[in-house]
């Protein structure tokens, strides 16, 4: 059997929460499945680290593909000629939900979440439209459709009108180098980013709706209420707004806010169990991968009560209205002040983690290429 891949988010360094969806899964499901030959197909230069096992076949095709007009290119005309005329796979596998139109063989997406559908104003209007016409074709022409949440499976059986027996659900796994770690090395971290300074923890990209502004303005009643931890702040600014800078800059206490930017894989899991909590209260996720991290860190977590968040976090987190930045403030000192509280969410977190396993994830998606 002859399988093609999308891996264009396989970028060294530069793993975003798809792209690490990518790495862990097609790591296992290539090596446990010696006997496929997978084309992995990149936008640019790779890394050898993304060529996990012997029975991969790398090929580039340009132009690297950050913005729509070099998606309909890449995906409605470079990718179609690569797979039809040369690798003439059995099967296309996207674990970034992208299709194509032109493609012969049969194709299996991975469509983690629909948000563009449901918050198109947090896109640049290209990004936006491209979305909203085209995921609907990719969700119709796939073979099977594998989303991350029992969320996201009914929002795209309800949206696209697609049958429910063609959309598999797989949750996330959580990497092995998220764990609790020492009280000394929780010391040595907090030395290096808040000068021994506990500190609440945002990761993810700085987007819309990753809902900085409200995590900003609960950080500020915190304070105000004479709270001692610092806000931490791992993602990069790329969707920084104005409504979210203006809170930012008319913010009494914005020292106390540390910026990191993107951080490296190895020193990410070191920071995360250093943290008091995570505060990860996005307006809508198809999965929240930090939700997990956190939890098998050992650090308590502050979600929302919107979209997967809840399904994902069960009782073993705090959740709160992402709207309501008093709330989400109190759930900040409650967990700061009340050492018993903190003690039952880390146990539930880390029992919770347990059932997000990567091995499981890749061994259902492997399951569907038996047909």
């Amino acid at each position: 059997m002859k399988i093609a891949v999308n891996t264009r988010l396989l970028i060294k360094n530069h793993l975003d929460g798809i792209g690490r969806f990518s790495l862990e899964t097609l790591k296992r499901i290539t090596k446990n499945n010696p006997q496929i030959e997978f084309h992995f197909i990149f936008d640019r230069q790779f890394s050898k680290d993304f060529i996990f096992s012997n029975n991969i076949i790398p090929h580039i095709l340009y132009p690297p593909t950050r913005h729509p007009f070099l998606w309909y290119i890449w995906f409605e005309y470079r990718l179609p000629n690569l797979i039809n005329k040369k690798i003439k796979p059995d099967l296309f596998l996207s674990p970034d939900g992208f299709l194509s139109t032109r493609i012969k063989a049969p194709s299996i997406a991975v469509i983690h979440d629909i948000n563009f559908e449901h918050r198109p104003q947090d896109l640049a209007w290209f990004h936006s439209k491209f979305y909203r016409i085209y995921f609907k074709k990719y969700a119709q022409i796939a073979k099977h459709i594998v989303t991350v949440s029992k969320f996201s499976k009914k929002d795209i059986v309800k949206t696209y009108d697609i049958k429910e027996n063609k959309i598999i659900v797989v949750y996330n796994g959580v990497s092995e180098q998220f764990k609790p770690i020492s009280e000394r090395e929780k010391k040595i971290i907090k030395k290096r980013i808040t000068n021994n300074v506990d500190f609440f923890l945002f990761v993810g990209s700085l987007h819309k709706r990753k809902n900085i502004k409200n995590l900003f303005l609960a950080f500020e009643i915190y304070k105000q209420n004479h709270g001692g931890n610092k806000l931490v702040i791992i993602g990069k600014r790329k969707w920084w707004d104005k409504k979210t800078e203006n809170v930012f800059n008319s913010m009494k206490y914005k020292k106390d806010v540390i910026f990191l930017g993107q951080v490296d894989e190895k020193k990410m899991p070191l920071i995360l169990a250093s943290a008091k909590a995570l505060c990860f209260v996005s307006l809508f996720e198809g999965f929240g991968l930090p939700i997990v991290e956190a939890m098998k860190s050992g650090v308590p977590v502050i979600t929302s009560n919107t979209s997967s968040m809840p399904e994902i976090a069960k009782d073993a987190a705090i959740i709160v209205d992402p709207h309501d930045v008093v709330s989400i403030s109190k759930s900040m000192s409650e967990i700061d002040q009340d050492n018993q509280l903190r003690k039952n969410l880390i146990n539930l977190g880390l029992k919770r983690s347990q059932i997000f396993n990567w091995d499981l994830t890749s061994a259902k998606i492997a399951k569907l290429f038996e047909f």
